[in-house]
């Protein structure tokens, strides 16, 4: 029987992996896989309808689905909900909030964390007036209560520009106000025509069409997204939302063709109407196959990975090859050691799939951002360690690609939520060549240096803690160790220097001392006194198990804390959150060196001299 668990275990990860695939299931028959698939212009970039859903309940919310008193509901639910019955949307709970002292400005009990647009309308302007002077404050220097309340502001901001997207929220039925502007735009006009432009006067005509351009200008300013494409003739940044498409009439007589589509659609939505929400639906995708079909492929694609979501399942699976290799050390070691192995392989082939499937989402190489760079970094060091495992067969190797792809992923998680990870590139790093180049290289050093530092983990506590741990594992988790340091000291290396040339063309000198820049300096220099110390016998086994530790904190500190800083050339912003994370794995590195620092005679395996 035992020679058939890692194939039913195999089998098992396998079925999970590839249930990602699956059509969505929705408490409603709409086809939310055609909404879900529509294009829309959010943020310098086209995109899914699905992923402008999953990223705003993300920032509001902090998840991607919504429990409420009608049951689960998904993001893109969600969203319609919003655009098409904001009274009703409004009641949803989508706000969580944290912060303690936000919570007493507003008067609610600590125990209450979600709340809707409805509970938080009564507080709207004391809110905007903390904002406003949270805003005028240096993003470093605020305290965590303004930066809690400016973010929730921004949140409030971003909801009520999504009500006004599509439709007029105070609106009884758009697509009504549509004819009736049709309308007045055919005797408005008339009425300017014979008063030759002329805008003075009592003409009801003139007077009635300057109010629907008046609210339909609010509309245009307030929307969240663009969703109408360009007209024939226009180029392919001229997207337009709803208030934009109706007064594109003001100078060509005609409202943009699916304006009316998009407001019946909504309508229909609103009234649970099935078979109009097909027939508009249909229409407006009809509308974008004449020109658009090649776009409409590209949002397939991603609202497929996106519903796929391989690196949740990535670090599930991570996980579970975590879970088995641990417990193969206490029995079962043979089928539950190759179960484990097998796993990691299943876990790096749906993470490599996420990391191709955004390459080619994006035309971008991996690395363009923080979180692409956690995902990266998570899949070389995976990549690594795999390579290791099949040559040591120790399960070493295996279990530290498994802590370090789950911890990478879960970084990336915490990353995504602060909007759109695909997002457009800044001027200075927009070159696919030296992001292939300069970035991959030293993300690379990256990888390889927290891989070392996990190996060290394991020789570490395993020697402190476990009596089972051999003077010959730990000579073969040493040689993984050393040989890690070594591939990491030449991708740093390298991926510096290719970093310096990019700067000389970028901004004209090679090297200008900047934090990131001194950061990447750094890790070179530690991993080569490391190197050094261990080949001059300046320090032993243990010693180098401890340098590599220590060389996480190197790595996190010039891959996310000078990215914090606020200044210099590479600075991303300054971010609360990422800063708490931060300290605490610093903290348990210098938990982990304060171990492998004691006397043998602490350490409980055959590395010590106690028993």
């Amino acid at each position: 029987m035992r020679k058939w668990i890692p194939w039913i275990v195999l089998g098992l990860a396998a079925l999970y992996a590839l249930a990602g695939f699956s059509r969505p299931k929705y408490s409603t028959d709409f086809d939310w896989v055609a909404v879900g698939e529509l294009p829309v212009l959010q943020g310098g970039r086209l995109k899914p309808l699905d992923t402008v859903a999953r990223n705003a309940l993300l920032t509001f919310r902090g998840k991607q689905t919504l429990r409420s008193a009608e049951g689960k509901t998904s993001a893109l639910e969600w969203l319609l909900r919003v655009l098409a019955d904001p009274s009703r949307a409004d009641k949803d709970k989508v706000f969580v909030i944290h912060d303690p002292d936000v919570l007493g400005l507003l008067g609610f009990q600590m125990k209450d964390k979600y709340f809707s647009f409805e509970d938080l309308g009564p507080h709207l302007e004391r809110i905007r007036d903390q904002a406003e002077r949270a805003s005028r404050i240096e993003s470093r220097e605020r305290s965590r209560f303004q930066g809690a309340v400016l973010n929730l502001h921004e949140r409030l901001m971003s909801y009520q520009m999504l009500r006004h997207t599509i439709q007029d929220p105070q609106s009884a039925s758009f697509t009504s106000d549509i004819k009736a502007f049709l309308v007045q735009l055919a005797t408005g006009r008339e009425a300017l025509r014979a008063s030759k432009g002329n805008l003075s006067g009592d003409n009801p005509a003139i007077a009635a069409l300057a109010g629907s351009f008046s609210r339909f200008q609010f509309m245009a300013q307030a929307g969240y997204f663009r969703f109408l494409p360009p007209l024939p003739g226009e180029g392919q940044e001229q997207w337009r939302n709803m208030g934009e498409g109706l007064l594109v009439s003001l100078t060509s007589g005609k409202i943009h063709p699916l304006a009316e589509h998009y407001a019946a659609l909504v309508e229909a939505f609103r009234k649970n109407d099935k078979a109009g929400f097909g027939t508009e639906l249909g229409a407006i995708r009809g509308y974008l196959a004449t020109d658009q079909s090649g776009l409409l492929r590209q949002m397939g694609n991603e609202f497929i990975f996106n519903q796929s979501a391989p690196f949740y399942r990535g670090m599930v699976l991570y996980v579970t090859a975590f879970l088995l290799v641990c417990v193969s050390w206490l029995r079962w070691t043979e089928p539950l050691g190759r179960s484990a192995y097998r796993v990691l392989l299943v876990a790096f082939a749906v993470h490599t799939a996420g990391l191709i499937a955004r390459i080619v989402l994006q035309g971008r190489p991996p690395v363009t951002n923080l979180y692409s760079s956690a995902v990266f970094v998570g899949w070389a060091a995976v990549l690594m360690a795999v390579v290791i495992e099949a040559l040591f067969r120790r399960g070493f190797a295996l279990a530290a690609a498994a802590v370090t792809g789950f911890v990478t992923l879960i970084i990336a998680h915490h990353l995504s939520s602060t909007g759109d990870t695909m997002e457009m590139m800044r001027a200075v790093l927009d070159s696919n060549f030296w992001l292939g180049t300069h970035v991959v290289t030293i993300t690379i050093g990256y990888s390889a240096t927290f891989l070392a530092g996990g190996l060290a983990h394991i020789y570490i506590l395993r020697g402190v803690f476990s009596r089972t741990f051999s003077a010959d594992a730990a000579k073969s988790v040493a040689q993984m160790v050393y040989g890690v340091v070594c591939f990491s000291l030449l991708f740093t290396f390298v991926g510096t220097v290719l970093g310096g040339i990019w700067a000389d063309q970028s901004w004209g000198r090679f090297w200008g001392w900047d934090p990131k820049e001194n950061g990447a300096l750094l890790i070179v220099l530690w991993d080569a006194i490391a190197l050094h110390a261990r080949s001059g016998n300046l320090v032993g086994e243990k010693g180098f198990m401890v340098m590599a530790v220590f060389g996480n904190i190197i790595t996190a500190i010039s891959w996310f804390g000078v990215n914090m800083l606020g200044i210099g050339l590479h600075s991303y912003g300054f971010m609360d959150a990422a800063l708490f994370w931060l300290v605490a794995f610093i903290l348990v590195q210098w938990a982990v060196m304060f171990v492998g620092s004691l006397p043998d005679r602490q350490w409980r395996s055959a590395l010590g001299t106690g028993r």
